[in-house]
């Protein structure tokens, strides 16, 4: 049974009945619960951070959280570290190898180009670490791609090479006859005057005068491609190709050393000095053709002279005013 209270009027000097408004009690009772929840609240909070009220299970999942967590942060750093690395490797492939052997840079762009697909990485949504995980495995994919091109790269690196070495050793890069201290003077490439007819004609090589029978070598790799007498004025002859563009040819040979199809390396035996076809002595006749142009050998003789022996030969092919074909 509720108490009644009363209150003294002293107006009156009787004691009146005190009565409580709904509202007011309502209020009351409101006051009263939210006090309570404030007071909870602040229990639930000092348990929750002063008080372990985990279960171990629930302890070893957040040990193992915590783990992951860090070996992710971890795998992070060292792809930073892997990523620098690799950016110098990049930027010595672009500005370096990729220059030398005259092929064109690799774009940035391409370099580092991410994977398409908003739905990559759909299974690793919905966890308490699934930014960082996104994140890092992002940056892994585009770390394996930038290594898939650059592995590319260096496979087209290292075949460029090859085909350099191939091409160094093919280019004729020496003298046709041993010409050890210059003995045989040649007579030069350009204009000069004919010996038989004593015209003005173009001379497309160089005459290398030898004793008949002196042994003439092929000036680089190649194969051989004409080995007759049928070229008018050139008498027993050789043709070499080298490829990459270049050709020679060997004129007035005593005899032939090679025969066609055959393959040959620089400085082999393909013949002999002679004077056969238009020749007024034994030397040998001596062309360069690049992609079908003759072209002066002189050019080209930089394996086996000194550069002060090459100015020397230059001196002497240019004052030569006839040739020997």
């Amino acid at each position: 049974m509720n108490k009644i209270k009363y209150k003294f009027n002293t107006k009156s000097l009787t004691y009146e009945k005190v009565t409580v408004s709904f509202f007011k009690r309502l209020w009351q009772a409101l006051s009263y619960l939210a006090t309570g929840l404030v007071f909870a609240t602040i229990a639930i909070f000092i348990a929750y951070n002063y008080f372990d009220l985990n279960s171990p299970k629930e302890k070893q999942l957040k040990r193992e959280m915590a783990e992951l967590s860090l070996q992710y942060q971890l795998l992070n750093n060292r792809m930073g570290e892997v990523s620098e690395v690799l950016d110098d490797i990049q930027e010595r492939d672009n500005n370096i190898y990729r220059t030398i052997f005259e092929a064109e840079p690799i774009p940035i762009s391409i370099r580092k180009a991410g994977f398409g697909g908003v739905e990559r990485y759909k299974e690793l949504q919905g966890y308490d670490n699934s930014e960082l995980m996104i994140a890092t495995n992002i940056r892994l994919d585009r770390l394996s791609k930038q290594l898939y091109i650059q592995s590319k790269s260096f496979d087209e690196v290292a075949k460029l090479v090859k085909n350099k070495a191939q091409l160094l050793a093919s280019i004729p890069a020496i003298q046709p006859i041993s010409n050890e201290e210059l003995k045989h003077q040649p007579s030069g490439y350009g204009w000069r005057t004919h010996p038989i007819y004593k015209t003005p004609e173009f001379h497309p090589g160089m005459d290398f005068a030898s004793p008949e029978g002196t042994e003439i070598y092929a000036t680089g790799d190649g194969v051989v491609t004409r080995a007759d007498n049928m070229a008018q004025g050139y008498g027993n002859h050789v043709v070499l190709d080298h490829g990459y563009g270049y050709e020679t040819l060997y004129g007035h040979m005593s005899k032939l050393g090679v025969h066609v199809g055959q393959q040959v390396k620089r400085g082999q035996l393909i013949g002999y000095v002679g004077s056969t076809g238009l020749s007024t002595a034994p030397h040998v006749h001596y062309e360069v053709h690049k992609n079908g142009s003759t072209v002066n050998p002189i050019n080209f003789y930089y394996n086996d002279l000194t550069p002060e022996q090459y100015q020397k030969l230059i001196e002497i092919s240019s004052q030569s005013s006839q040739s020997f074909d």
